[in-house]
């Protein structure tokens, strides 16, 4: 068995690394579908990230706006509820 380079066009590269930025899907996953190395196509990202500009630098949308605002809301009040849940767990121990 034989150790041989794959070589992939850069059609294919470019569909790989839309279709982790569109989809969300991990790089290990669109690889495995892929059937590639996900060190490759991490590379490929960061490549395409280093070119054309970190898709987290654009500005929000309206609704990605409201979402962020809603889940930081979210995230605020399950931190509140955790820390009543801890301290009435030490109060319960404690007796």
């Amino acid at each position: 068995m034989s150790n041989q380079r794959r070589s992939y066009d850069d059609e294919f590269k470019e569909g790989a690394v839309r279709i982790v930025r569109e989809t969300g899907k991990s790089i290990a996953s669109v690889a495995r579908d892929l059937g590639i190395n996900p060190g490759t196509l991490d590379n490929w990202v960061l490549k395409d990230a280093l070119e054309n500009g970190d898709p987290a630098d654009r500005p929000l949308s309206e609704t990605e706006r409201a979402e962020l605002e809603r889940l930081r809301a979210e995230n605020v009040e399950l931190q509140m509820q955790r820390d009543v849940l801890q301290r009435s767990t030490a109060l319960w121990v404690e007796e």
